[in-house]
């Protein structure tokens, strides 16, 4: 058994790019919310943005569906997913989780509509090969932190600060090839490797 996931891997100056935005609302929203918040803080090093949880599968099923999953995505042209807002889960009010995401105008627009057509292609798939469903959709977003404690304080501190209300710039991130990645449960955290990747159509 393989505990995998599908994902996107971030280009470096992407990458480079999330890590500025990160040490900023750091240094901006730290002071605000004093000892009373908790803020675990993601290594950029290890942002992806995932398109499927598979958990624990058998290597044969991965297997499989590597040569469905090349075959399909190879009719989908890349996609470019410009990452230019802040925003919260579940609430601003009493955040849980800060992250980085495309403006809704473009996830309801014609690119948006694409991304999601790929990740219910994907799926399909997935539950071809008898893995359990997924119903959430695929939400473009990349987790910059988790607040452990003080959520209350969080979030009057972003709603003083004004960040979810200013654009960020980050810069576009390209959806060129999945990736099937294994992760490996380690005391010092998740330990991430590519086990294939599926090329989608050339750019036109």
């Amino acid at each position: 058994m393989i505990r995998a996931f599908l994902s996107v891997e971030l280009p470096p100056d992407f990458r480079a790019a999330l890590s500025a935005v990160q040490q900023d609302l750091k240094r901006r929203l730290e002071p605000t919310v004093g000892r009373q918040a908790r803020i675990s803080w993601v290594q950029p090093a290890s942002m992806h943005l995932t398109v499927r949880f598979l958990g624990e599968t058998p290597e044969d099923v991965i297997e499989s569906l590597r040569m469905t999953l090349a075959s399909a995505v190879a009719g989908h042209r890349p996609i470019q997913v410009p990452f230019s807002r802040l925003g919260t889960f579940p609430r601003p009010q009493q955040p849980r989780v800060l992250w980085a995401g495309p403006l809704e105008s473009w996830e309801q627009g014609n690119e948006g509509a694409r991304l999601q057509a790929l990740s219910r292609m994907v799926e399909d798939l997935c539950r071809a090969a008898g893995l359990a469903a997924e119903e959430r959709p695929l939400s473009p977003h990349l987790t910059l932190a988790r607040i452990k404690e003080g959520e209350r304080q969080v979030g009057q501190g972003l709603a003083q600060s004004g960040l979810l209300d200013q654009p960020v710039t980050i810069g576009v991130l390209p959806i060129t090839t999945l990736v099937m990645m294994r992760s490996e449960l380690r005391p010092a955290g998740p330990v991430y490797s590519p086990l294939w990747t599926c090329p989608l159509a050339a750019a036109q």
